[in-house]
């Protein structure tokens, strides 16, 4: 059955061309750090370019994205505090959220640090999917401690996306499509 079932899938695959899922897939024009930087620069006008990255406030929350275009990589983050404060229960609930409630995003220990994080190829990267994760950056770094949640619906159980929502008409209220 099993064999059957493999079968099924490469005769599907081989079907469908390479090129022709990359354009179906590919709806937007592959992200840059000129084109993430117009999207920013929408969502913070007072956006500050640094070196491949920006900082910005969504939300009232301090963010850093950075690009690293020879990688072809991007990573969002938001400063949640010290790791030197979490005890194992809370290194524990926040690698359970990882799994099942902060989406997209991720919570990282790095530089002694709490983070939460976005981390994602950049070229394939679209507006929709940038606003969202940003969004899921800035909740999962609020969020963390309580709910610990990127918003919005989670594997494993629903928390509140109340914040995810707020964050979401704010940013339609400047323009940004979603």
């Amino acid at each position: 059955m099993r064999f059957a079932n493999f079968l099924v899938l490469a005769v599907c695959l081989a079907i469908v061309s390479p090129m022709q899922l990359s354009a179906q897939v590919q709806s937007e024009p592959p992200m840059t750090y000129e084109r993430i930087g117009r999207i920013l620069a929408a969502i913070d006008p007072d956006l500050q370019p640094q070196g491949n990255g920006f900082q910005m406030v969504i939300g009232g929350v301090p963010m850093i994205v950075i690009t690293d275009p020879a990688a072809d990589r991007m990573r969002a983050m938001v400063r949640i505090g010290p790791a030197g404060a979490m005890d194992d229960a809370l290194m524990q609930r926040m690698l359970q959220a990882n799994f099942d409630a902060v989406l997209d995003a991720r919570y990282a220990v790095a530089g002694g640090q709490i983070w939460s994080t976005f981390i994602h190829p950049l070229s394939p990267l679209e507006t929709r999917q940038l606003v969202s994760a940003l969004t899921q950056t800035v909740v999962a770094a609020q969020s963390f401690g309580t709910a610990f949640t990127g918003g919005g619906v989670q594997f494993g159980g629903g928390d509140s996306n109340a914040l995810q929502q707020e964050l979401i008409d704010q940013l339609q209220k400047k323009g940004i499509p979603l």
